[in-house]
């Protein structure tokens, strides 16, 4: 696609077709499904607003990484500012299946492990081994030269099969006993289909996020959220873990109780402040690390 007809329609199809892909990049990147869509959605404002400022764009789909490489050193960067007053979370598993050793190597190794690359080594084997990116494609996303991106994706996989031999002892995830209490009494009250019993526990200046779709503001809006869920019978929810955090997690009874998406919710006591859910965000799915609570 020329730099001509890449018009604002063109990127943000593009944007659509490419977000499973971008968030494979930044949730390997972040270690988090979670954190990853949040940096896919920092990229895509980002890349909006410098095509609407003009920028020349050569190779769109290598340019998108590239803005989407950059979000997810700026975020990096900010969670470790922040990392002396946070717990850190546990990081999800690479799940891709692919041919090569390396590639199969990358993704059989858990995020927490791999996190422990340097960010280097880290984005050139994501890039080249989970991605299928060339070399060169590789050179373009990071800004590195072919023989720094040789030598980090070498030191990369070697880190990789040292680390694969380690014991994995990342630590089982615990509720806190007032999450645990607030979070069963949502998902009672949702599975009973009681649903004027969960707008009574949200907040009058409620943030709603449906990721990939919409984001809502107030009860009154909220509202509509909670009449979608009511007229559908895909869905059932329960109590578990993604990434580590606290979550519900939403099944399909009709397709043998497959989690199909999860939802977080932000309280201010024992009110709900905020939701997200990602329901209509398969690709986040895929790349979290799911469980169930007991």
């Amino acid at each position: 696609m020329s730099t001509a007809t890449f018009d604002r329609a063109a990127l943000e199809a593009m944007l659509v077709d490419l977000r499973p892909k971008l968030h494979r990049y930044a949730a390997r990147m972040a270690g988090s499904a979670i954190e990853g869509e949040d940096i896919v959605q920092e990229a895509a404002v980002k890349a909006l607003a410098a095509h609407d400022g003009g920028a020349a764009v050569e190779r769109p789909e290598q340019w998108l990484f590239r803005i989407a490489h950059n979000a997810a050193q700026d975020h990096l960067r900010r969670r470790q500012r922040e990392r002396s007053r946070m717990t850190e979370a546990d990081m999800t598993g690479i799940e891709d299946l692919s041919a090569s050793a390396e590639a199969r190597l990358a993704a059989a190794t858990s995020l927490r492990s791999f996190m422990q690359l340097t960010l280097a080594q880290r984005s050139a084997v994501i890039l080249v081994d989970v991605l299928g990116l060339s070399l060169f494609e590789t050179c373009e996303v990071t800004g590195a030269t072919l023989a720094a991106t040789k030598a980090a994706l070498h030191r990369g996989r070697a880190e990789l099969k040292a680390l694969a031999a380690m014991p994995d002892e990342a630590p089982v995830p615990k509720l806190d006993p007032q999450e645990e209490r607030r979070l069963r009494r949502y998902i009672d009250l949702f599975n009973a289909r009681d649903f004027d019993g969960v707008r009574a526990l949200i907040a009058e200046d409620i943030e709603l996020e449906v990721v990939n779709r919409t984001r809502l503001s107030g009860k009154k809006e909220a509202s509509t959220y909670f009449g979608n869920y009511d007229r559908v019978s895909d869905w059932a929810l329960s109590l578990g873990f993604i990434d580590g955090r606290p979550a519900i997690l939403i099944r399909n009874p009709q397709a043998d109780n497959a989690v199909r998406g999860f939802v977080l919710i932000d309280w201010r006591g024992d009110e709900v402040a905020g939701i997200r859910d990602f329901r209509y965000a398969p690709y986040c799915v895929t790349e979290a690390e799911i469980l169930f609570a007991d």
